[in-house]
């Protein structure tokens, strides 16, 4: 099956970025044919910075492959260095209501926040679906908070397939909820827009010092604790084995373990977890050619599916001569 998406290169990874996708991606390039972008045109909607741009587009291909993304298994590529997805997006738009466009939710929320939204975050749904439909994508792992984009997508799909011809494969979201939402070190989901995040690749004191910042409540350390409303033990729970999970979770119900300890258990599990990947990360900062390389490689093979679909849509809208 083939499986698409895409990751903004917006700043540096964290947890939340990793479990909840990075991780379910690495897994699924295992069993299908993967195609993984850098969405370096939608950063363009929030990022008007161009050194800070191109640090993190390189930073997020670091990132991917340090943690086991295989470009042998996985065609990688940057966003932009496939142009026909900007020609295939302006076909879309000329049959994409306005009114589907209007009733997305990042543009809604947009609108009730008193934020002016541009027109590429209005126009955001479209792209994301030339993304998809350019290279016949049947599987495309989102988040739910990207559920409504896909449904746009697939109501794109339908009616260019009806206007003119089948050409569009009509994708199925895969939503990755295996997962709970991670918590940030203050409760809320874990997001850079929070200032509230743990980055897997930080130095060792940083994430240290992240992770003793950990919101908890003011229960003394004999009182019993509930493990469900505890955003310190969701975070443990993510590194844990059953067994640890168990142990501390008792821990807690019974009172007598203190939160200093288990954010001492967390920080050893995440260096321990993320070590390998960390040196990893280490190789790929002291070998840039390489993963331009392998951008590049993939952009080649990208390009060349995007370029099949486009002959046939070319030539079934008339612009073909």
């Amino acid at each position: 099956m083939r499986v698409l998406s895409g990751v903004q290169p917006s700043g540096k990874i964290h947890l939340g970025n990793y479990f909840g996708a990075m991780k379910h991606h690495i897994e699924l390039q295992k069993k299908n044919e993967a195609l993984y972008f850098i969405a370096d045109y939608h950063a363009l909607t929030s990022i008007q910075d161009k050194n800070q741009l191109k640090k993190n587009i390189l930073d997020v291909a670091m990132d991917y492959l340090a943690l086991g993304l295989d470009p042998k298994k996985t065609i990688f590529f940057k966003h932009s260095d496939v142009p026909q997805v900007t020609e295939l997006a302006w076909i879309l738009t000329t049959i994409t209501p306005m009114g589907l466009l209007e009733r997305c939710h990042s543009y809604k929320d947009k609108i009730a926040n008193a934020i002016n939204p541009n027109h590429g975050i209005f126009a955001y749904p479209v792209l994301m679906a030339a993304d998809i439909l350019i290279y016949n994508s049947e599987l495309v792992p989102v988040g739910k908070d990207q559920k409504q984009h896909i449904e746009v997508t697939r109501d794109i799909a339908v009616k260019f397939n009806n206007i003119y011809e089948e050409i569009f494969t009509v994708p199925k979201e895969y939503i990755m909820q295996q997962y709970a939402v991670v918590p940030g070190i203050d409760g809320q989901k874990m997001s850079k827009s929070y200032g509230n995040t743990i980055d897997i690749f930080a130095a060792e004191n940083e994430i240290r010092k992240k992770v003793m910042s950990i919101v908890t409540d003011c229960a003394a350390l004999n009182e019993p604790k509930d493990p469900d409303k505890c955003n310190l033990f969701a975070l443990f729970a993510l590194f844990a084995s059953e067994d640890e999970k168990n142990e501390v979770a008792q821990g807690y119900r019974k009172g007598g373990l203190g939160y200093k300890v288990v954010k001492d258990k967390l920080f050893n599990n995440i260096i321990n977890h993320f070590k390998p990947y960390r040196e990893k990360r280490l190789y790929y900062e002291n070998n840039k050619k390489e993963v331009l390389d392998i951008l590049f490689d993939g952009a080649v093979k990208a390009q060349a599916i995007a370029q099949e679909t486009m002959e046939k849509v070319r030539d079934a809208v008339g612009i073909k001569l």
